[in-house]
């Protein structure tokens, strides 16, 4: 197995996210955002960063690179997973490749602490990964607030794409610890074999940085990359 990890003009979180993934001991590449050619890699990691700066809008022109009509192509088959990491999950919203949006965090402040987070759905793609399980994750953003018309909110979670929420450390749901403002908490969505989050789980890949529950959930995707039929969605 090998997982590409997308750099683009700003990104900061490309080598952290390589080396987390090496030592899990898998195969990695780098990919520049001007590649096009995704054949040598079984599944795409879009990392933490400032892409383009976040003119614009973060994400906006990062949506746009030809890396990304690339990897459209790939997840329209059905033959590519990606997990979009904090930036990575603004560009995805982005491209339409994940439903919604980042706004800035509702007290305009940029957030950098720890948070607890809930599964609220499981996936094939993170198998082990169940719902109600808690995960200790840094988030560090300052457009962090998943925003869908309000109408559609309900669509979120009954279609299963509701993925993590922010919790208390009881695993309750609570508007006063909210980092940023995300409707109904959310701080993951999924959508068939494309997965994102506002947390960092490359920053949390031991003990002694804080927590090790990065580890569990890049394990889980890897896992789920790796069984048969995964690419199913």
């Amino acid at each position: 197995m090998r997982i590409g990890v997308v750099t683009f003009p700003g990104s900061n979180c490309d080598t952290d996210t390589l080396e987390a993934l090496e030592s899990l001991d898998v195969g990695v590449e780098s990919i520049w955002y001007q590649d096009a050619d995704l054949a040598q890699v079984d599944g795409v990691i879009l990392p933490g960063g400032f892409s383009y700066g976040d003119y614009l809008r973060s994400g906006a022109l990062a949506a746009k690179a030809p890396v990304m009509a690339a990897i459209r192509a790939q997840v329209e088959e059905g033959a590519l997973p990606v997990l979009g990491i904090c930036n990575g999950f603004q560009i995805l919203t982005e491209s339409g490749l994940l439903p919604g949006t980042l706004r800035p965090n509702r007290h305009g402040e940029f957030r950098c602490d720890w948070q607890t987070l809930r599964v609220v759905e499981a996936s094939p793609f993170f198998p082990g990964l169940m719902p109600g399980e808690l995960l200790r994750l840094p988030i560090a953003h300052g457009e962090g607030a998943f925003y869908v018309p309000p109408g559609t909110l309900a669509t979120v979670f009954q279609q299963g794409e509701a993925w993590l929420q922010y919790v208390d450390e009881s695993g309750l749901l609570n508007a006063v610890i909210n980092p940023n403002g995300s409707m109904a908490n959310l701080a993951g969505i999924k959508r068939g074999s494309v997965a994102a989050l506002m947390p960092h789980p490359e920053r949390a890949m031991a003990d002694y940085l804080g927590s090790s529950d990065g580890r569990r959930l890049l394990s889980a995707w890897l896992k789920g990359i790796g069984q048969e039929g995964s690419y199913a969605g």
